[in-house]
């Protein structure tokens, strides 16, 4: 067992909880086929990645679906693959494609994790109103999302892979699979720098 006076916790210390951040990306499919649909708020014709990333930008669970699957439909899907592979997470952000009750009480009694929707500083809206005689208030044009950045900052690796901007696989688990590749390919030149 641990030693207080010597700062070691030992076995009996709790592991720290896990938090991730969660979200989607309508990508343009090819000609070849297979599974594809329509992304109508999009105007994209393809697939969905639908990528958990932790804090740092790494890739947990990733699930390609149609582009007409909703977000909250591809977060049932993540939540079930990390719930078995990660226990200790417990806490997701969000954007506001996962809102509703219903699905925030799903993912705390079936994955034990909360989902919080982060929204932007003007609430998702790009103008505001002000009642007559009063001047509107102030809207930036660009606010960085608080956690958020980190996955787009992800899909922006990705981005960089050639197979990767286009949907040119036939089947989903390869889409997976080469989203899992990408992911290895850039930890371990990471760490390869690191290391020199």
């Amino acid at each position: 067992m641990g030693d207080a006076a010597s700062g070691d916790q030992g076995f009996d210390a709790p592991l720290p909880q896990q938090a991730a951040v969660i979200v989607g990306q309508s990508v343009r499919a090819s000609e070849r086929g297979g599974l594809h649909g329509y992304d109508g708020g999009k105007k994209v014709g393809g697939i969905k990645r639908h990528l958990l990333v932790d804090t740092r930008g790494t890739i947990l669970v990733a699930c390609v679906s149609p582009a007409s699957f909703g977000d909250r439909d591809g977060a049932v899907v993540l939540f079930s693959r990390a719930a078995d592979a990660f226990p200790r997470l417990r806490h997701v952000r969000a954007d506001q494609g996962y809102r509703g009750a219903d699905f925030h009480a799903w993912a705390q009694e079936a994955t034990g994790i909360t989902v919080e929707v982060v929204q932007r500083r003007d609430g998702g809206f790009r103008s505001t109103w002000a009642r007559a005689g009063t001047p509107p208030p102030a809207v930036p044009l660009f606010a960085v999302v608080p956690r958020r950045w980190v996955v787009e900052r992800t899909f922006a690796w990705l981005g960089r892979c050639r197979r990767l901007s286009k949907d040119y696989e036939y089947l989903r688990v390869c889409s997976e699979n080469a989203i899992y590749l990408t992911m290895a390919m850039l930890l371990v030149r990471r760490l390869s720098r690191s290391a020199c």
